[in-house]
Parts: structure tokens; C-alpha cells; sequence
């Protein structure tokens, strides 16, 4: 089936809609809801997934993709952001980076639940998947603190029971006990600002 050209640019505008412009009560376009859509609005009376996900493809149109982020608030977001962004590119107050200088990213990630399988893991072989036990017992959360060396590429973790002050203090002084950090002429640490890093000392 054969459909004119006013149709398929009427449909890649439809995915590059948000639905809730058409009062629709979806975050996102799938392509069963698209498909829909298109035949509500009389667009054509009938037309397959296929042949709209080809449509779609030409162009790179993944409605059902998305991004997720915030839209910064601080009136001095520009301000901020751009010391952060300087220290990525190698410079601080427009003077390169030196040699003996480093920036560390760093940063936590809480509640990861530890598991135990009940039954080990039984290698592959030829003709055969790996088997992993669907049944485990809860070892209770971790959090996982990590610190990134931005321009040398090293990273730095560490498992604690729980975020704050104190497990922050010992990532930090874990990776400063180190050489190049602890004889570096400066070490700049990006955080953002959880309560972990924002201690009065």
C-alpha cells in the first residue's frame, strides 16, 4: 500500500508532537499509540506499525526515547556551571590547568541491594547458557561512593552501609592518601550539593 507524501510528513509531525498538546493523557508516543493517533485524526483508515516505524527511522524520530533532566532554577546557574565546565576543558579563572593539578568528580549511589543467589551459578558450555538462579536472599543495601580523575581517566569506589559526612570524608581520603593527589600543587573536587558534602568543617 502506497501513501502520498502529505501523509508521511503528516505522521513524522504527529511523533515529534508531545501528547499532551492533543490532550492526551501520555508522557510519550509508542508506536501502537501513534498508529492510533493516526487513524483517529483521519490521516489515512488504516496503516501498519512497520510501515510507521520505517517512516520514523528515516528520520531518526524515536518518540518513545527519552531524556530525562532538570531545568536549573539557580539565577547563578550560568555562573556555576561554567567554573565545573572550565575545570573539564584543563582551565581555572582562564589560566590552563598544570601539570600537578587534577580535578576529581565524585559523587554517591545508595540503597544498591545486595543479593545472594540461593543456588550457584552453573557455567556455559557448548549448546548451553549460562544458568543463574532466579531466587536470592536480601544481604541487606549498600551505597557505593565513587571518584572519577576527569582528566587521567582513574576511578576510585568504595562500599559503605550508609551515605553522609563521614563515609564522604573517608572516599576523599582514601583517593588523597595517593600519589600524585597527596603531593598535587592542587586537587579540585566536584560534588554536588547533597547533604554528604556539605559538612561545616
Amino acid at each position: 500500500m502506497s501513501f502520498p507524501p502529505g501523509t508521511v510528513v503528516a505522521v513524522k509531525a504527529l511523533a515529534c508532537e508531545l501528547p499532551s498538546e492533543s490532550k492526551l493523557p501520555l508522557s510519550r508516543f509508542s508506536m501502537a499509540e501513534i498508529k492510533r493517533e493516526v487513524i483517529r485524526r483521519g490521516l489515512t483508515a488504516s496503516i501498519g506499525e512497520t510501515t510507521i516505524w520505517r517512516w520514523l527511522c528515516e528520520d531518526a524520530i524515536r518518540p518513545w526515547h527519552h531524556r530525562s533532566w532538570i531545568f536549573p532554577r539557580d539565577p547563578d546557574f550560568a555562573n556555576k556551571a561554567g567554573r565545573v565546565l572550565d575545570l573539564y576543558e584543563g582551565t581555572w579563572q582562564e589560566q590552563a590547568l598544570g601539570a600537578n593539578d587534577y580535578v576529581i568528580c565524585a559523587d554517591e549511589k545508595t540503597s544498591i541491594q545486595a543479593r545472594r543467589r540461593r543456588h550457584r551459578t552453573t557455567p556455559p558450555a557448548p549448546a548451553i547458557l549460562m544458568r543463574v538462579e532466579h531466587e536470592y536472599t536480601r544481604k541487606g543495601a549498600w551505597a557505593y561512593l565513587a571518584a572519577w580523575d576527569v582528566h587521567r581517566a582513574r576511578i576510585f569506589g568504595r562500599c559503605e552501609d550508609k551515605t553522609g559526612i563521614a563515609p564522604f570524608e573517608r572516599l576523599v581520603r582514601q583517593v588523597m592518601s595517593q600519589e600524585p593527589y597527596r603531593s598535587a600543587a592542587r586537587v579540585f573536587w566536584v560534588v554536588d550539593n547533597g547533604s554528604s558534602h556539605r559538612g561545616e568543617a
